[in-house]
């Protein structure tokens, strides 16, 4: 047995538009997208319709999948966890010109958890809230 890579992470979303067009103007490019029932078989939900979009960092080989589940849907409210809460709670990108990406995010109205911190001598680091509850953390390395 090998395990080679983290193949995707898979979002629910509420507004799959939306959250699509946040991810393409943070940077990412649109893999696919598709709907279907059989996901139903996949995830032990019965009568289950969902539409998907693939999306990928131009250079990278891990992707996130935005589902969109039309039935059967969670109905409670989005959550919005904080940066401690227990759970899978953030996506890490690594970014380059940190500070102008901070700057687009900011311009867009996403909100900023502090200002870009320095981690010793290696990396710059931000945490961000994108669509429905989503954590960003944006990663730039010291060069």
């Amino acid at each position: 047995m090998k395990i080679h890579r983290i193949d995707h992470v898979g979002i629910i979303v509420n507004d799959l538009t939306a959250a699509k067009e946040f991810f393409v103007d943070f940077g990412l490019e649109v893999q696919g997208e598709w709907e279907g029932k059989w996901i139903d078989q996949v995830v032990g939900l019965n009568d289950v319709k969902v539409a998907c979009v693939g999306l990928r960092a131009p250079d990278g080989q891990a992707w996130i999948e935005l589902i969109k589940f039309y039935s059967s849907s969670d109905e409670r409210e989005i959550q919005q966890p904080f940066a401690n809460t227990l759970g899978m709670q953030h996506i890490a990108f690594a970014v380059e010109g940190i500070e102008a990406v901070v700057a687009k995010l900011k311009k867009k109205g996403t909100e900023i958890f502090s200002g870009i911190q320095q981690y010793e001598d290696s990396y710059k680091l931000c945490f961000v809230r994108g669509p429905e509850g989503i954590i960003l953390e944006l990663a730039e390395k010291i060069k």
